[in-house]
């Protein structure tokens, strides 16, 4: 238990009627939910009043084994006092009882992730004198019946499919569908069936005792912190699990006390597309839940929405002007107040509005985008504000192709587009079955009739989702949105059958495992696989990456060996080839067969044969990439992987080597088998290849040099290129082959007369490397840390055969995240930093740089700017992502989750 100033600690703060104990700035303390309930009230907003128990109660619960701290239980007293004064009602009176609300609120937003009861207070007693008081039995009785369900799944552990099914059986019985065809009568019958299905299946009967009802909730939202889909969603987003959730306990406000309530939830601006609309959904005589459990089909916020859709039921600005009037005035408050894009929830009751919540809504990639753009040209934030606003990781939802609208498609459906993207895959109806196809690799369309937070982990490996029930705002739209995922959510004409595994639209029955492709932008539902289009870059993310590369001081590369490599790389802005790896142009079919001669010749004469075949082809390589890239720097590094890799597999390659080299087939298996090594990762490649046959990179250097001087010629562009010597142990081997380099210069020079600028250096990758960095910068102009191989050395893992335990690293807390995902800063990380401060120390004007996939991590983009390299380089899909991160790092941002 922590100490206040020596005094008992603080573990409840309330808000209400105008005033509040805490603010937004105390987030860490009262969650997301609690700071902005205490905001909006201090604001002067209708907020119902009420309390929060803080995350530091959450911390004490678990360091107790679930026992709460001493002094909670009379804070918690005093704070409902507080409430019943504000609103002038009795938690647990038959004439005028308090009702509550208990809802989760963690400081980063984890929708749908933990528990909620509503309605808490109900009981036979209570019920009874809501209906007398209310004068509307109907909505006591429903009331009393959702609390039931609720508590009874939330608190109790009673399985709610045993509600519903009471539930359709007895809407069933009466030849209706909807709950609002229900009156008083029935849901009296329902609450009586319910408190059965709860005796049978407890042996006791549902708790009486309000109090005892509001620790019970109080409990179970806490517990819902370690539910198995909180886990798998803070695993996801990178939550610390020590962070811990607040309670929130609130006099509940009813939009189900008939055709003058509501309930919404609204979003200021477009969550999908970013633009500046007022945006949302609402239900009449309904509680929250229904809205974004999908279980009803919401209606518009908006006239011009529904028009839009030529919706039948009204909007809330039709249904109720003067409350929809009051709720666009204070969306106008709230996002000026917090500068950002928000999203709420709001009841109306007989006609009184009351604010719930308020947090910065979810939004897609380009909405985010276009909010952040959008708000610095309006001026509510600056242009550094709008750039820090981009999680850099969340532009890889935009780096992607798009549904190809030329393209033919057979529409199968359409519903509403709840998360833009395109998606192809196969279908499956559970989260479990879509689980198990994405470890096979295959892409996946998870379907279903509304998602719930128990599909989290199916969600997060799925393509996409398609849901037949569900609004805008539900469940499966929002966590779809968070995640980047394409959604469909409410296509009506979807029938699924869960059973018989398939799904009927008209005359049209789809089953599992057939491909199916989801048009998040149209709410299109297609048959089978429709081809995509490459992304633009421009408009709001062009003009945001400008603002973004005035603020970065790293400098981006590419990873980049093909023409189509280099013209996506420069697409997506990169300023350079960070590392063009040369043994993938072997592979091209018109020259495997000369690297395979080269390979397997008896001597040197006859690899020189070989490679003089090779050279031209090189050469060429050389000239396009130079030419694309018009000036800008290019790194090659020499032939690295082991020569086993070119080896033929088959016995037709082996006889086309033998052919070309006019020899048995027999003399090339045996040389075949003189070069199998046990661990060739950690043999005969790299530098260790141009000590033992150093006429290869004497090859590669006159196609490097020759090949500058035609593009300089071609294009107008300087060429001066950067010759990387891979896998360097010593200061010596560096020496040996850049003398060969250097010699090979000199001759391209006095055949052409052209003189060649260019550097020699290498790539750190072993750990003996870095720590002799100061020998190796002698030879060296500069380092580029291959950290894929020096991660791989450093901790004595294989990359390709890792995956069979990392994920009980990972699982276990050894691992924070995948080394071979996000550089390792204490280990790893900390032989990159001796490197270039021993490095620098010998050569002060030494060029550093990181050309592992890790170059495209935010983390370790952060990593990089905070010890001085001067550039990364990565895949040209994850350019982008590393320019934003270098802006973020330069602004000393940390990489927020939320």
């Amino acid at each position: 238990m922590s100490l206040n100033s020596g005094t008992m600690a603080k573990w409840v703060y309330t808000f209400g009627a105008g005033t509040a104990e805490g603010s937004a700035k105390l987030r860490n303390l009262l969650g997301g939910k609690g700071a902005n309930l205490a905001e909006m009230s201090s604001l002067g907003l209708p907020v119902p009043p009420g309390f929060t128990l803080t995350t530091e109660v959450c911390t004490a619960f678990y360091e107790n084994e679930k026992n709460y701290p001493a002094g909670l239980t009379d804070q918690v007293r005093a704070a409902l006092d507080q409430v019943v004064a504000h609103v002038g009602r009795r938690f647990g009176d038959a004439a005028s009882p308090l009702l509550l609300s208990i809802r989760s609120g963690a400081r980063a937003s984890m929708p749908g992730m933990m528990d909620t009861v509503l309605n808490l207070g109900l009981n036979d007693q209570t019920a009874a004198g809501l209906a007398r008081e209310s004068g509307d039995a109907r909505f006591a009785y429903d009331s009393y019946r959702r609390f039931i369900q609720m508590y009874c799944d939330v608190v109790l552990g009673v399985e709610h499919y045993l509600f519903e099914d009471a539930l359709d059986e007895h809407k069933s019985g009466l030849g209706v569908t909807q709950d609002t065809d229900l009156g008083a009568e029935d849901w009296r019958e329902l609450v009586e069936t319910y408190k059965e299905i709860v005796q049978r299946e407890l042996g006791e009967p549902f708790p009486q005792d309000v109090h005892a009802q509001l620790w019970g909730a109080i409990g179970a939202v806490f517990s819902s912190w370690e539910s198995a889909r909180a886990r798998t969603y803070r695993r996801i987003h990178n939550i610390p699990d020590e962070w811990g959730t607040a309670v929130n306990v609130q006099a509940m406000v009813f939009g189900n006390m008939g055709e003058d309530s509501a309930t919404g939830v609204a979003f200021t601006r477009n969550p999908s597309t970013g633009e500046n609309e007022f945006y949302g959904e609402y239900l009449i005589n309904a509680q929250g839940e229904d809205v974004v459990a999908g279980i009803r089909t919401p209606q518009h916020l908006t006239r011009a929405a529904r028009e839009r859709t030529a919706g039948a039921k009204p909007s809330l600005e039709e249904a109720m002007p003067r409350v929809y009037q009051e709720l666009c005035d204070i969306y106008h408050r709230l996002e000026a107040h917090y500068r950002d894009m928000q999203d709420i929830e709001f009841t109306v009751e007989k006609g009184k509005l009351w604010m719930l919540q308020t947090r910065a809504g979810k939004r897609t990639t380009k909405a985010a985008l276009k909010i952040a753009v959008d708000m610095a040209r309006e001026g509510l934030i600056d242009r550094a504000e709008a750039v820090a606003r981009i999680d850099p990781a969340s532009l890889d939802q935009l780096l992607h192709p798009s549904l190809d609208p030329a393209a033919p498609r057979k529409v199968l459906a359409k519903g509403l587009p709840a998360s833009p993207g395109a998606a192809t895959g196969e279908v499956v109806f559970s989260p479990e079955k879509a689980e198990q196809r994405a470890a096979l690799g295959q892409s996946v369309i998870l379907v279903r009739t509304e998602t719930s937070p128990e599909d989290i982990h199916g969600m997060h490996v799925a393509a996409g989702i398609l849901t037949s029930r569900g609004g805008m705002t539900s469940h499966a739209a929002v966590v779809a949105r968070g995640m980047g995922r394409p959604c469909v959510s409410g296509a009506g004409e979807v029938r699924i059958d869960y059973k018989s595994g398939i799904f009927i639209v008209g005359n049209e029955t789809v089953r599992e495992g057939d491909m199916i492709t989801l048009d998040g932008a149209s709410g299109e539902v297609i048959l089978g696989v429709v081809p995509t289009v490459q992304p633009a870059m421009s408009g709001d993310f062009g003009e945001l990456m400008g603002w973004a590369d005035g603020l970065r001081k790293l400098k981006v590369r590419a990873n980049a060996e093909t023409p189509d490599d280099a013209r996506t790389a420069r697409r997506f802005g990169a300023e350079g080839i960070g590392l063009c790896r040369t043994e993938h142009m072997f592979f091209n079919a018109d020259r495997i067969i000369a690297v395979r001669e080269m390979i397997l010749a008896g001597d040197e004469a006859g690899r020189r044969a070989a490679l003089a075949k090779i050279l031209p082809m090189q050469r060429d390589d050389f000239i396009a990439l130079f030419e694309i890239m018009s000036g800008l720097p290019v790194t090659i590094r020499l032939l690295d992987p082991p020569l086993h890799e070119f080896l033929p597999k088959t016995d037709i390659e082996f006889s086309q080597v033998a052919a070309a080299l006019k020899c048995d087939v027999e003399k090339v298996h045996a040389r075949a088998n003189e070069l199998h090594e046990s661990n060739p990762m950690l043999g005969h490649r790299g530098a260790r290849l141009g000590i033992s046959y150093p006429e290869i990179y004497e090859m590669q250097a006159r196609a490097i040099f020759e090949a500058a001087i035609a593009a300089e010629k071609s294009s107008g562009a300087p060429v001066h290129p950067e010759i990387m010597v891979p896998l360097i142990a010593t200061a010596r081997e560096l020496s040996l082959l850049k003398a060969r380099i250097d010699a090979i210069a000199a001759e391209v020079t006095k055949q052409t007369g052209v003189k060649l600028q260019y550097q020699v250096g290498t790539m750190i990758e072993l750990p003996r490397a870095a720590l002799r960095a100061g020998d190796i910068a002698q030879e060296a102009e500069f380092f580029s840390f291959g950290t894929n191989d020096l991660t791989q050395t450093t901790y004595g893992i294989s990359r390709d055969d890792s995956g069979s335990f990392l994920k009980d690293y990972l699982k276990a807390g050894i691992f924070v995240q995948d080394p071979f995902v996000s550089l390792d800063q204490e280990g790893v990380g900390e032989l990159v930093k001796i490197a270039a401060q021993r490095g620098r120390a010998a050569r002060p004007d030494l060029k550093l740089g990181i050309c592992g996939e890790h170059g495209g991590d935010p983390d370790s983009v952060t990593f990089c700017h905070n010890i001085g390299l001067d550039y990364v380089s990565c895949s040209p899909f994850r350019v982008p992502i590393a320019r934003l991160a270098a802006a973020h790092a330069a602004l000393a941002l940390p990489q927020e989750k939320d």
